[in-house]
């Protein structure tokens, strides 16, 4: 095998066609082994060139991988090929990450070659190991009883968190959505709930507080709420199957609006509303509250919009989208990113607030 690739499942056919395109002439196998999303060029004229090309043009192919050895399905194997294949990349001066994927019943497990390759180039090259941004990375593709292999730089990678990415949720943390409950037919008041609900722990606030500010139906506030605790545990499930963390659980109560504006006279009070003005011309003040307070809190309403008079208490009344109505699950989602973003591009720029 000269080039192996990933595609998305389903699309091998199609990539197999683009990378023909490229090379009439070369020897291609779509799901070799039966395996699903591969596609293998098993013999080309040019391995290198082609390689390049699919690497740049072939948007179908999520990874391309130069194969520089294929060896029997081993540990004893895939390490030796692995430390002539990475002689000349690698060194004491690049640090290096093994990433394998095995297909097929084997004796070791995707970590056993992890560790066997890994010790094996340790101990031959002296090149330290980084498994989250390496310099040089030894990739083992297991198919079946044979393993390919191939050395390519780490910045081709795609990673989620590189070195100087800060964590988002840590953000939201101080962050009190206050959202006045929709009200109207049983149904919508109960999808619009979960909708709310999944946003708010999705972004993992400090606290939802549901805020009428008259009397409102029971039946819908019902729905509502029900809706809220639903979408939030929805989200909640997803978050603690995919996180490497315990995620915050969102607290959720219901108190007045009024009672709480005037509870809460002295912390940051900021209002979402078509009055206000925009969020470009808020930023350094925006950021400022945020930094000086234990707790700041966002107002959103429904279908009647916050109370005029509660602006008068409030520190801001920010348009997000002048001209525009953005619906009411839309509300406090949107304006949770571009807080955080408006914050984050005040810090960059210099003023760099320090957290509470």
């Amino acid at each position: 095998m000269e080039v192996l690739v990933k595609t998305p499942l389903g699309l091998e056919e199609v990539c197999a066609a683009r990378i023909s395109e490229l090379d009439p002439g070369a020897e291609i196998v779509v799901k070799p082994g039966g395996y699903v999303g591969l596609v293998a060029v098993t013999s080309c004229g040019d391995p290198e060139a082609l390689y390049a090309r699919i690497f740049s043009e072939v948007l179908e192919a999520e990874s391309v991988y130069r194969v520089k050895t294929s060896v029997p399905a081993s540990l004893e194997d895939i390490a030796e090929a692995a430390v002539q294949v990475a002689r000349g990349q690698v060194d004491s001066s690049k640090s290096f990450a093994v990433r394998t994927v095995r297909r097929g019943r084997h004796s070791f497990t995707s970590l056993d070659v992890n560790i066997a390759v890994g010790a094996a180039i340790q101990r031959e090259l002296s090149s330290p190991v980084d498994l989250d941004t390496p310099d040089m990375v030894v990739r083992v593709e297991i198919i079946g009883e044979k393993a390919y292999i191939a050395v390519y730089e780490g910045s081709r990678e795609w990673v989620k968190m590189r070195p100087g990415k800060r964590e988002a949720h840590e953000f939201f943390a101080k962050i009190s959505v206050v959202q006045m409950p929709y009200t109207g037919p049983p149904k919508s008041c109960r999808e619009i709930g979960a909708r709310i609900g999944r946003a708010v722990q999705a972004f993992e606030v400090g606290e939802l507080v549901v805020a009428p500010s008259e009397p409102v139906d029971a039946r819908s506030l019902s729905e509502f709420l029900q809706g809220v605790l639903e979408g939030q545990a929805s989200r909640l499930e997803v978050q603690q199957r995919a996180y490497g963390r315990r995620p915050r659980i969102v607290s959720v109560v219901v108190q007045d609006l009024y009672q709480l504006v005037r509870a809460r006279r002295g912390e940051p009070i900021i209002v979402f509303e078509p009055e206000g003005v925009e969020l470009s011309k808020t930023t350094q003040r925006l950021a400022e509250l945020y930094s000086s307070a234990r707790r700041i809190n966002l107002l959103f309403g429904a279908r009647e919009g916050i109370p005029k008079g509660v602006y008068r208490a409030a520190d801001l009344v920010i348009d997000l989208a002048p001209a525009m109505t953005l619906p009411t699950e839309l509300a406090a989602p949107t304006a949770l990113l571009a807080t955080y973003t408006a914050y984050r591009m005040t810090s960059i720029e210099g003023v760099e607030p320090e957290e509470a």
